[in-house]
């Protein structure tokens, strides 16, 4: 009788990428944040370098600009880059644009693809992200150790609200509407924090292994309490109903920034810009994360946004260019 053989995991399967150049760009550009419309089936990317919000129809593929954002060269983290709008984030009818350059976040009406009224903040923006079940408008501002509240009750006029003071820099953000929380990482601190909406108060702080660079992007599963933190090689899943306790870790590679998450599928999307590699890993009930599918991408690559159909939109920043990888239906 033969010897009986387990199967191993499936292998992963192998995205290829197409490119869109981005409008009236030349590389490098400078881009961070970028965001999935899901009402509307677009890609936002704002572009620091042309000073707009470039958007792509997913339908068609075709990439339009919303111009006329500020921009001018400042020195980040000792070297000189062009900056302007690098933040992104969807409202109610309105797409909001933080503008580094400027300390500015900016609405653009969603029909009209037209730009309102700025609001100046008195702190540089990083991330911007709308918060719906309280009409708000949350900003990360490192510079001063904050977060910057603004009403959105008017969703094209932005006011100022509050300030949250923080224990160190707020680096990337995940709102969860249902419970009422607010997540952000210390990149400064190797720490998470937990912040409750309603009150605008720091509800708790967990500890995270991310090494010297600290951490970056958040992501988060709420009906099965997982909040993903992005490490600059790594993703780690913690037990948001248990104090953040490490349920497992994605190892990517180096270079990673923001990252993506869709519940609908449990799928877990991460491009590593040094490493020049994205990841699509499927979380399973207990936290552990498998490899589903993987792509070669190009150096700077480091922010993957997945849309309703799994397919994956990242930047290159060398080129210019919006990468696209179509992924399998069995995906």
């Amino acid at each position: 009788m033969s010897p009986v053989t387990k199967a191993g995991p499936p292998a992963a399967a192998q995205l290829v990428a197409s490119a869109l150049e981005l409008p009236d760009a030349t590389g490098p550009v400078s881009v961070d944040y970028i965001a999935y419309d899901e009402s509307r089936s677009r890609i936002w990317v704002p572009v620091g370098d042309t000073g707009s919000a470039d958007v792509l129809e997913i339908a068609t593929h075709s990439l339009v600009s919303v111009d006329g954002f500020k921009s001018a060269e400042h020195e980040w983290h000792g070297k000189k880059r062009r900056m302007g709008p690098n933040a992104v984030s969807v409202g109610d009818g309105v797409v909001y644009i933080g503008n580094r350059a400027s300390s500015e976040v900016c609405p653009i009406d969603e029909a009209k693809l037209k730009q309102g009224i700025c609001l100046k903040l008195p702190s540089a923006t990083d991330g911007v992200v709308y918060v719906a079940s309280a009409k708000e408008v949350w900003v990360t501002t490192p510079r001063d150790q904050s977060l910057t509240v603004l009403d959105a009750s008017h969703p094209s006029q932005l006011k100022p609200k509050l300030v949250i003071k923080t224990p160190g820099k707020p680096e990337g953000y995940a709102v969860d509407n249902t419970a009422g929380i607010f997540y952000t990482n210390l990149e400064d601190q190797n720490q998470t924090l937990v912040v409750d909406i309603k009150t605008h108060s720091i509800n708790a702080s967990w500890p995270v292994d991310c090494g010297e660079a600290g951490p970056r992007g958040l992501a988060l599963d709420t009906a099965r309490h997982f909040v993903f933190v992005a490490c600059t090689s790594n993703v780690q899943i913690l037990d948001t109903a248990h104090g953040g306790t490490r349920l497992g870790t994605l190892e990517t590679g180096a270079g990673v920034d923001n990252i993506d998450y869709r519940s609908s599928t449990g799928l877990l999307y991460v491009a590593a810009g040094k490493a020049e590699r994205l990841s699509v890993a499927h979380i399973d009930d207990t936290g552990k994360p498998s490899l589903v599918a993987s792509g070669v991408t190009v150096a700077g690559a480091r922010n993957a946004v997945a849309d309703a159909e799994g397919n994956i939109y990242v930047v290159d920043p060398g080129g210019a260019r919006l990468l696209v990888f179509i992924t399998p239906p069995s995906q």
